[in-house]
């Protein structure tokens, strides 16, 4: 690596090569980082030539620079907006939402418990 680079730094590169894992980005004539096929976008990338092709020009975040192995992971998704949630429910408010309906089921059953034991002795 001739430049050194940042963490968090944007960049402008070119994708060089592709494979099921990842495409690989030349940052300078010297310099290559890999965009794991889970950074190329949000959601599941099942091909990544449906998204970039060999010569695209594309925007990347660094990730990470190990200048030991020599190796930068880049990001095309961390310079995305990331997709609306459908549903308007997280994990968390999924979780006490359901929660809540059982305990309404629950509460509706004992009332009407009584009535049903009243019932059934007739």
């Amino acid at each position: 690596m001739v430049k050194k680079y940042e963490t968090g730094e944007k960049l402008t590169g070119k994708v060089t090569g592709i494979q099921p894992y990842g495409a690989f980005v030349a940052l300078d004539e010297q310099t290559q980082g890999l965009v794991h096929i889970s950074e190329i976008t949000y959601g599941f990338v099942k091909d990544i030539n449906d998204y970039i092709s060999v010569g695209d020009e594309v925007e990347v975040k660094v990730l990470e620079v190990d200048e030991n192995a020599g190796k930068i992971s880049l990001s095309i998704r961390a310079l995305q907006d990331p997709p609306e949630k459908k549903g308007g429910y997280t994990k968390k408010s999924l979780q006490a939402h359901v929660k809540e309906r059982d305990a309404k089921g629950f509460n509706s059953l004992k009332e009407k418990l009584q009535d049903w034991i009243d019932r059934s002795g007739q």
